[in-house]
């Protein structure tokens, strides 16, 4: 027997619809809630596994009400909802939901999200070990990404649960963090993994020619529009399609994106009839889209759309341990390919390559040691010529004796939890405590990876 959920959802139609997909994939549904007051009396009933809210209820309360009360007792939760604004946004993200689905949504989705959100909140109580990865997702090294570190690791994990799924993946990081290759990854280990993936750089598309390269155009849509032309989602149909730098995408090209990922069809440009497309979408990006979706230039409920299961890769900065493995590996493929007999790096030369804080990431590092290799003159590579203002200060200190600010920060945090015997917001809680807002103390958490339990 699945767990048991509580809908809060004053649209009948809707509520009957998530009643009615989530009994069929096996959930005991232990109510429906109209109003926040009809829900906690429910939720002091029924005790649910998991409650989906609507942000929009009857009553003064809203879902993002509840909310703090859920987190407060540590019943987990997602949204469902038609209520998508920036101010919206950021009091959702300070709820710390599971999920957030928007209206209108399908049965696949709905049900993809749940199970991601099962898992994930498995992970954090440790009822899942992260070993147990969802069947099929079993997988201990994907071949072409070096590494051993633990933020590595846990970027692998993510992709070993999703990669088998059908929903929506976004990545997140900076230029040369390996975004494509982790692209690749998920659709070497997915469903579609027999058919082609197509990459297209959303960047690199002129402006005029967005909606003809990505939907296709029929002929004589435009000037110059001699034939049909078919666009790379219907290149991508029954694989994926990698779309790099999502960022860039202008605002019409986002509405039919926006589309494509709601209908599963596209319409080209000068046509007159919807093409159906079986596509997974990946999408990545070095921007900060929260800010882009504050500022306008991205729509927010395309956002929603493609965060359904974030991946966010960190910087060479700050997975050290991997560096030295990755100069390894490149020094052996550029050996190879330009025929020279480089076998080995210097002492000195990983120290520097330690103390270096590489802004441009891991392809910055893969260039360096193809030029090395093209200029060195013995089989070692015994230094690099790298900008100083670059280093790390002091080198890599080993024995640190003072504490960073954010160990300092995760402490201080810690102790307050512990006066308030794990209580957040109200009174007496840690907020109070720390006098700070309770939503600025839970991003804290999360930015610090303290969990509620103080762990």
């Amino acid at each position: 027997m699945k767990e048991k959920i509580l809908i809060v959802e004053d649209e009948y139609i809707v509520a009957y619809d998530l009643k009615t997909f989530l009994t069929k994939a096996g959930y005991l549904i232990c109510g429906i809630a109209s109003s926040v007051v009809q829900a906690r009396k429910l939720i002091e009933q029924k005790r649910p596994d998991w409650v989906l809210l609507d942000i929009t209820v009857k009553g003064n309360l809203t879902g993002i009400d509840l909310a703090w009360e859920l987190l407060e007792r540590r019943v987990p939760f997602l949204y469902i909802s038609a209520n998508i604004n920036q101010a919206t946004l950021e009091a959702v993200k300070a709820t710390q939901p599971y999920g957030f689905m928007v209206k209108p949504f399908r049965e696949r989705d709905l049900l993809v999200m749940l199970d991601i959100a099962r898992y994930k909140h498995g992970l954090e109580t440790g009822r899942i070990v992260a070993s147990k990865r969802p069947e099929g997702a079993a997988v201990a090294r994907i071949e072409g990404i070096i590494g051993h570190s633990g933020k590595l690791k846990e970027v692998l994990e993510k992709v070993a649960i999703v990669a088998p799924t059908l929903t929506s993946v976004l990545i997140l990081g900076e230029s040369g963090t390996g975004k494509e290759r982790i692209a690749q990854a998920i659709h070497q280990l997915s469903l579609h993994r027999s058919k082609t993936i197509v990459t297209v750089n959303c960047g690199a598309l002129p402006a005029n020619l967005v909606e003809s390269e990505l939907f296709g155009h029929e002929r004589g849509a435009f000037t110059g529009a001699h034939s049909r032309r078919i666009g790379k989602f219907e290149q991508a149909d029954k694989g994926t399609i990698f779309l790099d730098e999502i960022g860039e995408l202008p605002a019409d090209a986002q509405a039919k994106l926006l589309r494509v990922l709601q209908e599963r069809e596209i319409e080209r440009v000068g046509g007159d009839h919807s093409v159906k497309v079986d596509v997974r979408v990946i999408a990545s990006t070095n921007r900060n889209l929260e800010k882009e979706v504050a500022e306008g230039r991205f729509r927010l409920d395309l956002y929603y759309r493609l965060n359904v299961f974030p991946i966010e890769l960190p910087p060479l900065r700050e997975r050290r341990e991997d560096i030295e493995d990755l100069a390894n590996f490149f020094l052996r493929k550029f050996s190879l390919e330009s025929r020279r007999n480089v076998v080995s790096i210097s002492e000195k030369g990983l120290v520097q390559l330690q103390q270096y804080n590489w802004p441009g990431n891991i392809r910055e590092l893969e260039h360096l040691i193809e030029r090395s290799v093209l200029m060195a003159t013995g089989n070692r590579l015994e230094s690099f010529n790298l900008p100083e203002g670059a280093l790390v200060s002091g080198g890599v200190e080993k024995d640190r004796v003072l504490k960073t600010m954010e160990e300092m920060e995760r402490e201080h945090i810690m102790n307050a939890l512990k006066a308030s015997n794990g209580k957040v917001f109200g009174p007496g809680g840690a907020a109070e405590i720390l006098n700070m807002p309770a939503a600025t103390l839970y991003s804290k958490m999360k930015r610090l990876g303290i969990r509620l339990g103080y762990e």
